[in-house]
Formats: structure tokens, C-alpha cells, sequence
């Protein structure tokens, strides 16, 4: 049996994905791509991703359709090639159905040990393979491993089936959850990545949604690294070879379709950094492999995660007018962090941007303004600011008051001169018109010479 096995696992590491069904191979190759222009803007007030310092930079060439590097902290895109090129996702969709089998064990939906009754679909599904047997029970940890590691197609039907019902009912949350993430260039038709009409993603597109899924369910690393996986006794090694290659390097996924080539999703955690690379369209395993590490080097290498303030820190406070209370406290919508250049580290810098005056009535959370991280004058990241406590509306007298004010701080010199005039007016009245009164007022009440004698 072990001699078996060891045969099996030669066989199963020798291809790859897909590739186990000559079916898969004999798809005519050449699909047209299509290029889409981008156009991107920062969503303010939500962990969307950002460009980096400089506009996508493009140092060097990648051997695939598309490439790009992000910086995992601060969501930005430090190197891209074809980031937005439209290309066949193949079995880099199995991070999206793996990004809601953890929702529903966060949730309270299901538990890791849930035993799945394998259907007969999940049985005759084509391609890679974790080999369940139909109308057996399989914990749902296990096929999370089989998809993980094996990148088993049969394990993402049986997944699919047992949280929706049926595949399509579940693609139908996968792209619903597309939209959610603010994913807008990927369609997918299949929960396995099986080639489907309409069914496409970009580099651009998978690094968002592996940002999103790590940051979510940074559990979900654990499956993702193991290097085996066995099932029914057969043992199978993780296609993302570069597990074995760099210790650092801890997920998280790989893909083919003959339309498309080789795809790798690759993520490594250095000390307290973290990037993502994503190659699609590579000619061979090998050269995903070379330039995935090529880019994951590049950023350890070259650019730095400048965190300037943490979510929800205190950056100032603002007096609030006509309020019942004085003064509010603005925090960091988001975190004050940025990739930059390792030269460029003790450069950077940020300010505040508010309101020259704010009124009552506040709402908790409410946006008021914004943090702006910048390095020599250039704009690097806007963050809003949130206010800490909610302040209602003072009473009539204060607002009466706090109305006054205002008009005086708003005619400051038209007051000092009013004011000047007045005094003026005092003093000139004290030193003429009052003196001589009062002399008028002792001469009145004199005695006269007569009454004297």
C-alpha cells in the first residue's frame, strides 16, 4: 500500500490542477483577453486599497499575463504588469469558496465538525481531486484541507452543496460577496474554477480578494500551508511548491487552465511584513514559482510598512459650537499605515484636515474630517476621521450666546473699533462734561456771603 501510495503521489505532483484529465488539456488555447482601462479612486471611510507612492511601478518584467505585488498592511499595489488584463481565474476561485466556508464557521452557520454527506455530483466531479466516496460523511475540516492542499474540485461541490444547497445557489453568494468586497472585474460561474463561459478575474482583482480573505480569516493559513494532505488513503503534495522554498512563504494558491497557463497566489510573512504576489499566464509551474518569489523578494527588499497610527487612535480634538458639550474627539477611521521605499521611511509624515468651525448636533462616528500621510508634500494616503461621542444641541440660551460670538469673532475689527470709539467717548466725558457737573452740582448747595456773616 505504501508503495501505492508513493506512486500516487508521483503521479498526482507530476501534473498539475486540472491537468490530471486529458479532457482539460485538449481545450483549444488562445483565448482573447480583454484589456480594461483603470480607473481608480479611494473609497473614503472603508479599508479599500490604495495605489502606492508612485502610479503601479513597473521595474522589471514578469514571464506571465499579469503580475502584481501588494503590501498586505496598507493595501497598496507596489508593482503591476497587466494588473487589470481580464484572464480565466481556473482554481484561484477556490479562494473565494474558501473565504465563505470560514464565514459560515465564524458565524455560527457550521462547525469545523460537521460531517458533509458527499453527493454523487461531488463525486463525479472532473479535474483535481481530493477522491471522496460518494455517500460517505467527511468532516468539514477535511475538505477545507482538500481544498487547501489537493485543491480538490469534488471537495468544493460537497462544500458548496452543504451550505447552499447546490453549486449554483452558492455561486450565486460568491459573486454577491464579490460585490461586497468592492471586487468589480471578476465573474465567477463555478465554485472550483472549472472553465465556464463568463467566467474571468484579473491579478489586480485576486490580490484584493486574497488581502481580503487573510485579513478576515488569517486562520485560514494554517490549511493553506501544509505541505501534504491525505484522503481514502492517498497522499498528495500542496502545488504551491514554494512552501518548500522559503519558510516565510505560507499560502496560498495555484491554478491552470490551458486557456490561461499557470496562475500562483503567494503570500509570505517576513518578521511583522507581509506581501502578496499574484502570476497568471505563466508557461509552467516553474515560472510562476520563479517570478512569484522574484516579487515577494522584490518587496521584502525594497519597501518598508510605515504604520504612523493605529485604528481608532485619539489624533485631536475640535471645540463644537452651540453643543452641549465643548470639545469632540476625532479617531482614525482606518490605520495610519503606508509601503514606502526603505530610503523614503523616515520621510514621511501626516496632518490633519477639519472643519474651521463645527456645530452641533454630532453623531458617534460621524466623518469629520480627514488624516493625510504625505512624503515631501506628495499625498500618499487620506484616512477619515470619525468623532468619538455623540453631542446634541445646547439649550436656547447658550446657542444665543455661542450665536453672539460668533457675529463678534466674525466683525472682530468692527467690534474693537465700536469698542475704541466708546472708551474714547468715556474718557473724554470724565475729563470735561462730568467735572464740570459735578463743580455745578457743590456750587447749588454753597451757602451764600450773607449767611455767612
Amino acid at each position: 500500500m505504501k508503495a501505492n501510495n508513493s506512486l500516487m503521489i508521483l503521479f498526482l505532483t507530476a501534473r498539475d490542477e486540472n491537468t490530471e484529465f486529458a479532457m482539460l488539456r485538449n481545450l483549444k488555447k488562445g483565448a482573447s483577453y480583454i484589456n480594461f482601462l483603470l480607473t481608480l479612486t479611494i473609497l473614503m471611510g472603508s479599508p479599500q486599497l490604495i495605489w502606492g507612492s508612485d502610479t503601479m511601478p513597473h521595474p522589471f518584467e514578469v514571464n506571465a499575463s499579469g503580475a502584481v505585488l501588494l503590501d498586505f498592511k496598507s493595501g497598496e499595489f507596489i508593482y503591476g504588469q497587466n494588473s487589470q488584463k481580464q484572464i480565466k481565474p481556473a482554481s484561484l476561485v477556490k479562494i473565494l469558496t474558501l473565504f465563505l466556508v470560514f464565514d459560515a464557521v465564524k458565524s455560527g452557520q457550521v462547525r469545523l465538525e460537521d460531517n458533509v454527506l458527499i453527493s454523487k455530483k461531488a463525486w463525479r466531479t472532473r479535474g483535481s481531486k481530493m477522491f471522496i466516496e460518494v455517500g460517505t460523511q467527511v468532516p468539514l475540516v477535511e475538505l477545507i484541507k482538500g481544498i487547501a492542499v489537493a485543491s480538490g474540485n469534488d471537495a468544493c461541490v460537497a462544500v458548496a452543496e452543504f451550505l447552499q444547497g447546490s453549486e449554483q445557489a452558492f455561486v450565486e453568494k460568491m459573486n454577491e460577496k464579490l460585490r461586497d468586497l468592492g471586487i468589480l472585474h471578476t465573474h465567477f460561474r463555478t465554485v472550483s474554477g472549472w472553465p465556464a463561459p463568463d467566467q474571468y478575474t484579473t491579478a489586480f482583482d485576486m490580490a484584493l480578494l486574497a488581502r481580503a480573505y487573510v485579513r478576515t480569516h488569517p486562520e485560514a493559513l494554517q490549511y493553506h500551508k501544509l505541505k501534504e494532505f491525505t484522503s481514502e488513503g492517498i497522499s498528495q503534495l500542496n502545488r504551491n511548491r514554494l512552501l518548500w522554498r522559503d519558510p516565510s512563504i505560507d499560502g496560498l494558491k495555484t491554478g491552470y487552465i490551458s486557456k490561461a497557463g499557470y496562475h500562483l497566489l503567494a503570500t509570505a510573512q517576513r518578521e511583522d511584513q507581509r506581501f502578496i504576489a499574484v502570476v497568471m499566464g505563466a508557461k509552467n509551474p516553474r515560472v510562476r514559482e520563479r517570478e512569484a518569489l522574484r516579487l515577494l523578494n522584490y518587496g521584502f527588499r525594497n519597501y518598508t510598512s510605515v504604520m504612523l497610527f493605529e485604528k481608532g487612535k485619539l489624533l485631536l480634538q475640535l471645540p463644537v459650537w452651540k453643543g452641549k458639550a465643548g470639545q469632540i474627539g476625532l479617531t482614525a477611521a482606518e490605520s495610519g499605515v503606508v509601503a514606502v521605499s526603505i530610503s523614503k521611511e523616515k520621510e514621511v509624515s501626516w496632518h490633519t484636515e477639519t472643519p474651521e468651525k463645527l456645530f452641533a448636533p454630532v453623531k458617534k462616528g460621524q466623518s469629520i474630517g480627514q488624516a493625510i500621510i504625505s512624503y515631501k508634500k506628495k499625498v500618499l494616503r487620506r484616512i477619515p476621521l470619525h468623532a468619538d461621542q455623540e453631542i446634541l444641541q445646547a439649550g436656547l440660551v447658550k446657542r444665543t450666546l455661542h450665536t453672539l460670538a460668533l457675529q463678534g469673532k466674525a466683525h472682530k475689527i468692527r467690534l474693537i473699533s465700536v469698542l475704541i470709539f466708546f472708551a474714547a467717548l468715556t474718557w473724554f466725558l470724565w475729563r470735561t462734561w462730568w467735572p464740570r457737573q459735578n463743580r455745578r452740582r457743590k456750587h447749588r448747595y454753597l451757602p451764600a456771603q450773607k449767611d455767612l456773616i
